[in-house]
Parts: C-alpha cells; sequence; structure tokens
C-alpha cells in the first residue's frame, strides 16, 4: 500500500505546503479542530507536534506550546485516542513531530504499531541519529509503512545528505539554517545552500523549514525545493485566538494568496 506522503509528491512536485500544529493546542481537544481547518482551507500536509519538556531544536514559541499542551493533559496516549477515527475525515498526509525519549518510553514497535493503526503517515525524531535509525529500527517503520524523515541543515556533509536520501523516505526536511526553529531567516543568505542541495539531485523530494512565516518566505523556499514547512508562524496566529478556523483560514489565506 503506498504512504499518502509518496502520493502527494507524485501529484504535486512544487509548492507543497506543511504545516506543524502542537497536539493539545491551544486547548487539549484543539487537535482535530486544527487539523480538519488545515485541510479545509489548503495546507498540503500536517505535522503534528508530540509534546516534550525539553525540546532540542524548537524555539521558544513552539516550547511554550509544547509545555501549554503537557499542561492541558497531552500523552502519547491521549494523542493516539484523539487520533483513533481521525481517518474518517482527514486525507492529508499526517506526521508526528517529537523526540526520541516519549518514543522509547511508549515503545518503538508499540508506537509504530499505533501510527499505522490511526493511519499517520511519517514520524520526525530529531534526535534519533541516522545510524541506529538504520541498524535498529528501521524495518518497525518500514513493516507498518511509515516514513521517517530526517533533517539536514547547511553544516551536513553531501556524504551524509546522500546517505540520508539512500536510507529515508518521504521527503528530506531541509532545516534553513542550524539554529533552533522560529527566528527569522533571510533566505537570500541560504541561496547557495539551497542550490548545493539541488545540485545534488536527490531522490526524495525536499521541504524547507524553519523561518518560514508568510508569503514571500514561503515562495522562496518553493522557488527552491517542493515545499516549505511553517511551525512557529502558525502557532502564534493560533495561540491566543478566539476562532480557531477563521484565524487558520486567514493564516493559510497570507502564506498561499495574498
Amino acid at each position: 500500500m503506498s504512504n499518502r506522503i509518496d502520493q502527494l509528491f507524485a501529484g504535486k512536485k512544487t509548492g507543497v505546503l506543511n504545516i506543524y500544529c502542537t497536539a493539545g493546542f491551544p486547548e487539549l481537544n484543539d487537535t482535530l479542530p486544527v487539523m480538519k481547518s488545515l485541510q479545509q482551507h489548503g495546507a498540503d500536509m500536517i505535522e503534528l507536534g508530540m509534546p516534550f519538556s525539553d525540546p532540542l531544536a524548537d524555539g521558544p514559541v513552539i516550547q511554550d506550546s509544547s509545555t501549554r499542551a503537557i499542561k492541558n493533559g497531552m500523552s502519547l496516549k491521549v494523542l493516539f485516542e484523539q487520533l483513533k477515527d481521525f481517518r474518517q475525515q482527514i486525507h492529508l498526509p499526517v506526521l508526528l513531530m517529537g523526540y526520541l525519549n516519549p518514543v522509547l518510553l511508549y515503545g518503538i514497535e508499540n508506537f509504530c504499531k499505533k501510527c499505522a493503526e490511526v493511519g499517520v503517515d511519517g514520524v520526525i525524531l530529531p534526535d534519533l541519529p541516522m545510524d541506529e535509525y538504520e541498524t535498529e529500527y528501521k524495518p518497525v517503520f518500514e513493516q507498518y509503512n511509515l516514513h521517517l524523515i530526517f533533517l539536514v541543515t547547511p553544516e551536513t556533509t553531501e556524504d551524509r545528505i546522500r546517505k540520508i536520501d539512500t536510507v529515508s523516505k518521504g521527503f528530506i526536511y531541509a532545516v534553513s539554517s542550524s539554529s533552533t526553529t522560529g527566528k527569522d531567516k533571510d533566505m537570500g543568505h541560504q541561496q547557495a545552500y539551497f542550490e548545493r542541495l539541488n545540485a545534488l539531485q536527490l531522490t526524495n523530494p525536499v521541504l524547507i523549514g524553519f523561518g518560514i512565516k508568510d508569503k514571500a518566505t514561503f515562495e522562496a523556499a518553493a522557488s527552491h525545493s517542493n515545499g516549505g514547512i511553517i511551525g512557529t508562524a502558525f502557532i502564534r496566529a493560533i495561540e491566543n485566538t478566539t476562532n480557531l478556523d477563521t484565524s487558520i483560514k486567514e493564516f493559510i489565506a497570507g502564506v498561499k494568496h495574498n
């Protein structure tokens, strides 16, 4: 059975909009309403953050959303309960993004099995070393048709990028700088890095993340890759909203149409 991520990229080569939202944020039971609004208003893929108390690559806005979600009562157990029947309403590819420790505590096989049961398509675990994935976990992920997505930075060597391209499936997450998420980035300064990635003619599609916040930055990212990932700016757009659906509609319109 083909993976929804692969189906998306087979049909859409450019301008893919992947939006990150923290599960259980702004309120515990907002996970599904946020996903439904994202689908309705034009996102192509949803990256659902699994809240963790010590996120390494996340800037303060996403860290705060994670803290708030944990206070709301979010956990992997609760998240899988919320996602139990989500495929009756959501047809977009959905990834879970988080850190290794909670997944290890849950049990890698249990986690992958549960992802497959509910209909999750891929996972991003920035602190899972590629070698460890390849030697210990890859067969389990593949058994459950789960794509593990790896990050590359401007500092990642060509050899390592090629290895990631060989080992992983779905897409490659190109971090536009080696700092944490959410900081303002000048896409122009990243030009050489993006051109280097393009020159490698990788097998997997590439999505650029970190620092994309509006139409200009999304289009800049999409001009160098298959699309972009927006996290911090989206969390800001919904953190204090009184109307989730309207805020999400306006945010996506601002990225795609303004």
